[in-house]
């Protein structure tokens, strides 16, 4: 028999008008409560077993038109509610079944409703309990005291208990809540302002925060891979804090990365002139923990970021592993370089990278010859390192790939870590897999333009727009007497290319769309040249130059020893105080000097 609850002669008469009105009435007004047999209850004394008893009476003296005694008799079943409202229903009826089987009523919305309805399991509509229909389009469902009340009371406090007595309210031991699809709907494609707006959830990050704020009493799930956990954790009549903390936390977390997405879309709508909002939140979910950071002493893990600028914006963070030992923190680092320079050529290109610097870089039509000439520029960095390609790898190229000696030996089989690439044809992933069994074999695709970079410091976030900037959109101005010709702007170009990838201080020689040698990260720029034309060798010999930052000196400096190791060209940004002195050093040994007003430091 259910169990009225009243503390007063008007709620015993509102009560007995109410049994008297309809079956769907009187269960508007039912209550249910838990007795706790925990100690820190046990001072609730009126909870009574004879509950039942004591409300008939009541119910009998309102219609007889009798008073009742005027303090609350707060009165319990062993009933236990369950609150579900779901947006994505995957694993529903299994929950609804594994909940009604552990005996709890189960309350819920529309559609949710329905489809546990469908599944076999008897349903309370929320409707029936908060006594207003589903308004206004959708938008009021739950948000209503006698939804809020049951899941924000305290057991522990009396005072709680007595007013959802008052009221006829009834307690929640779990809400099962996903929200909207707001970020599928305003990342599918284009949408209106006003339907992203009404696809923003209020009632569900409602339920959920204030199910969280009460983990202790109440249990919030918010991913459906947890519903086995909480069946478990219910069955087994456990009282684990943790587990509530846990699932409470991932509840605030769900919120959290919810409202993220709402205030970036929203930010955009509104200030598409301004790059850097105010302040804003990065949502970041766990892919994968790392063996170690990038040393062995150091824990790491792997976030992806759902923020929604990067989505379908490519990159190593998305990319599909296909063979392999699991990715490194190295790794990442150094694939996430190697793709993001080989995805800045147009024309079939490989890119070999070494501790994140590319030390090996070919374009050709053949991007079987464009690998080999890739690994030549430095056999040595070369083995151990990653290759990227720009192209889908095919059979032949996976064959050269796992047969290619080393051109310092002509003998030893080069070792990669990685190879990565926008895809690969059925025979030459098979290929490429022989050739390793520790081989990490990536297919990823291509980087997107106009990201938002950001880099921690101790204590803060630096962000800057993404280098985006392409020979193409940027002027090559001739500064000295000596025009380069039309092979040795092209070769500028590519090296220019090529150095915005290096780190500073950056020095890349390059000729024929081939890097020859690279100098990288010296505190001055006169080593890294010279570690680049010792790369070089005579190759060096009518190449072009190209450098990340202005030459703060020219005369018996690298600008010179450039000009007298027989470079054809130099690319550079200008803007030093000295670039008089480069033009004239330049114009002494007959050596074209551009200047292209961009730099590219790289830290």
């Amino acid at each position: 028999m259910p169990l009225y609850l009243v503390s007063s002669p008007a709620a015993a008469a509102k009560l007995a008008a109410g049994t008297r009105a309809s079956p769907r009435r009187r269960r508007q007004l039912l209550f249910t409560a838990r007795h706790s047999h925990q100690s820190s209850r046990a001072s609730l004394s009126s909870l009574s077993s004879s509950a039942e008893s004591a409300a008939g009476r009541a119910m009998a003296a309102a219609e007889a038109g009798a008073s009742t005694a005027p303090e609350a008799s707060l009165c319990a079943t062993g009933v236990k509610q369950a609150l579900i409202s779901l947006s994505d229903k995957t694993d529903l009826a299994n929950l609804g079944n594994g909940l009604q089987r552990l005996g709890f009523s189960i309350i819920s919305t529309g559609g949710t409703a329905s489809s546990l309805e469908a599944a076999g399991v008897n349903v309370t509509k929320v409707e029936e309990i908060t006594h207003f229909p589903e308004m206004l389009d959708g938008r009021v469902k739950t948000l209503h005291p006698s939804i809020h009340g049951g899941i924000l009371a305290r057991r522990d406090q009396k005072h709680h208990l007595e007013a959802l007595n008052e009221h006829g309210i009834g307690t929640f031991d779990v809400v099962v809540v996903n929200l909207y699809p707001f970020y599928d709907k305003v990342t599918s494609g284009a949408i209106s302002f006003e339907d992203g707006i009404e696809n923003i959830d209020i009632g569900g990050p409602t339920l959920i925060r204030a199910a969280a704020k009460n983990h202790k009493d109440v249990l919030v799930v918010v991913d459906h891979k947890d519903y086995p956990a909480l069946l478990e954790y219910l069955e087994g009549k456990q009282d684990d804090q943790d587990f509530r903390r846990k699932l409470a936390w991932k509840a605030f977390q769900h919120v959290a990365s919810y409202d993220s997405a709402v205030s970036e879309w929203l930010w955009k709508q509104s200030n598409k002139g301004d790059t850097f909002p105010p302040s804003f939140t990065v949502p970041l979910s766990l892919k994968s923990t790392l063996r170690y950071g990038e040393n062995p002493h150091q824990k790491a893990a792997f976030y992806g970021d759902k923020s929604l600028s990067l989505v379908n914006a490519g990159g190593i963070a998305t990319a599909i592993q296909h063979h392999g030992k699991e990715m490194s923190y190295n790794n990442y680092l150094d694939a996430d370089a190697a793709w993001n320079c080989v995805s800045e050529f147009e024309s079939p290109t490989c890119v070999v990278v070494k501790h994140t610097n590319p030390c090996g870089v070919a374009s050709r039509q053949d991007v079987l010859e464009a690998y080999r000439l890739a690994v030549k520029a430095d056999p040595v960095s070369a083995f151990g390192g990653i290759v990227a390609f720009n192209t889908t790898i095919d059979e032949d190229l996976a064959r050269e790939i796992r047969e290619f000696r080393s051109p310092t030996d002509g003998e030893t089989r080069m070792f990669y870590e990685i190879v990565v690439a926008p895809g690969y044809t059925e025979k030459g992933l098979e290929v490429l897999k022989r050739k390793s069994k520790t081989l990490r074999i990536l297919e990823a695709q291509r980087s997107g333009k106009g990201m938002l970079s950001l880099r921690q410091v101790n204590g803060g976030w630096l962000a800057q727009e993404s280098d985006d900037l392409t020979p193409e959109a940027i002027t090559f101005t001739k500064m000295s007497e000596r025009a380069p010709e039309g092979s040795e702007l092209s070769d500028a170009r590519f090296a220019w290319l090529c150095v915005k990838h290096v780190k500073s201080n950056a020095i890349v020689i390059a000729k024929n769309n081939c890097m020859l040698g690279m100098g990288s990260g010296q505190p001055n720029r006169l080593e890294s040249l010279r570690i680049a034309f010792r790369k070089a060798g005579e190759e060096a010999k009518g190449a072009a130059l190209a450098s990340d930052a202005f030459f703060p000196f020219a005369w018996n400096d690298a600008v010179e020893e450039a000009c007298r190791s027989g470079i054809a060209v130099i690319a550079e940004p200008g803007g030093s105080i000295r670039d008089q002195d480069a033009v004239d050093c330049c114009d002494k040994y007959g050596v074209s000097l551009l200047f292209t007003g961009v730099r590219h430091f790289r830290h």
